[in-house]
């Protein structure tokens, strides 16, 4: 995981000591596992693509690497996608990971085109702590409230592309065009987050040039459960 320069600022503002503090509504976060090298895989990008349309979800698409030596490589894959599915194989008691795969919530995992079963698990509204994403003058600022008793977490930026067609030459799936959508480009750790109210910042100059849009999860540490979720568009 990339480790990106950032700004960390602690308010002692009064009325937010004594004034009373309430989660609020969260998108549920889907984060796919995939490989355009994975013969699977395609039609579990076609569900993220209408995922990602639901104002209720934060879909993500992490490109895996390990399918690049097999005919065909990913030119989406990143090197923090592998080692944070092997964190959630090893969260959610799994022996290995696989494609495709989806995790929400960081919680709960399944096939990535299992319908049926992911639309369950997105059927719940969702509460979390309320976070605000904003650009000024080049720079996002991300501000969180206070939320006394939480467990230890960490702040990930996560910036990615909304879509794209890649024309797959080799590999299980020679021949095919395929629509890929909400393309993790990096994933940078802005710092840790323990309750107290914070504000965060970071260049937009120094994220991917492809990135359309950025995340920010808060998730217990360890890879645990994702406790807040924003999007913010950078065009």
């Amino acid at each position: 995981m990339r480790t990106l320069a950032f700004t960390c600022l602690i308010s002692a503002s009064l009325m937010f000591i004594t004034s009373p503090l309430y989660a609020e509504q969260r998108p549920a976060v889907v984060e796919l596992f995939t490989s355009e090298g994975c013969s699977s895989c395609p039609p579990a990008e076609a569900y993220v693509g209408e995922l990602a349309q639901r104002p209720d979800v934060l879909a993500l698409s992490f490109h895996v690497d390990y399918w690049d030596d097999l005919g065909w490589r990913d030119r989406f894959d990143i090197p923090e996608a592998t080692p944070r599915q092997r964190g959630y194989a090893k969260a959610l008691n799994h022996a290995s990971v696989y494609t495709p795969q989806i995790v929400i919530d960081g919680q709960k995992d399944f096939v990535g085109s299992d319908r049926q079963k992911i639309g369950k698990a997105l059927s719940d509204p969702r509460s979390g702590i309320p976070m605000t994403i904003d650009v000024h003058d080049g720079v996002l600022h991300i501000d969180l409230v206070a939320m006394p008793g939480i467990s230890p977490s960490e702040v990930l930026l996560v910036p990615y592309l909304r879509t794209a067609v890649s024309a797959i030459g080799r590999g299980e799936n020679s021949g095919r065009t395929i629509t890929e959508y909400n393309i993790v480009r990096a994933v940078h750790h802005l710092g840790n987050f323990t309750g107290e109210e914070r504000q965060y910042a970071a260049n937009v100059a120094s994220l991917p040039k492809d990135a359309t849009d950025v995340a920010v999860l808060v998730q217990v540490l360890r890879q645990g459960a994702v406790i807040a979720a924003a999007t913010r568009s950078l065009r």
